[in-house]
C-alpha cells in the first residue's frame, strides 16, 4: 500500500497530521508533506483514520 496526496485538493488543515503525525506534516506555507509513503500493516489503521479525516478528500491509499 502507498499513500497518495492530491496537492491540488489539499488545503493544509492538518487533520491528517493530527491523526497520524508520523506520516503527515503540514509545512509553514500550508503545503502537505508525506513523511512516510508506505505504511506497514500495523500502521494502516492510523493512516486510514487520517485519510478519513481529510475534509477535501486529498488523500488515498493505493495498492502497489
Amino acid at each position: 500500500m502507498r499513500i497518495v496526496a492530491d496537492h491540488a485538493k489539499c488545503t493544509g488543515l492538518g487533520m491528517c497530521e493530527a491523526e497520524a503525525p508520523e506520516f503527515f506534516e503540514v509545512q509553514d506555507d500550508g503545503s502537505l508533506k508525506v513523511l512516510k509513503v508506505n505504511p506497514s500493516a500495523e500502521e494502516l489503521a492510523a493512516v486510514q483514520a487520517a485519510i478519513d479525516s481529510c475534509p477535501t478528500e486529498a488523500l488515498t491509499l493505493v495498492e502497489d
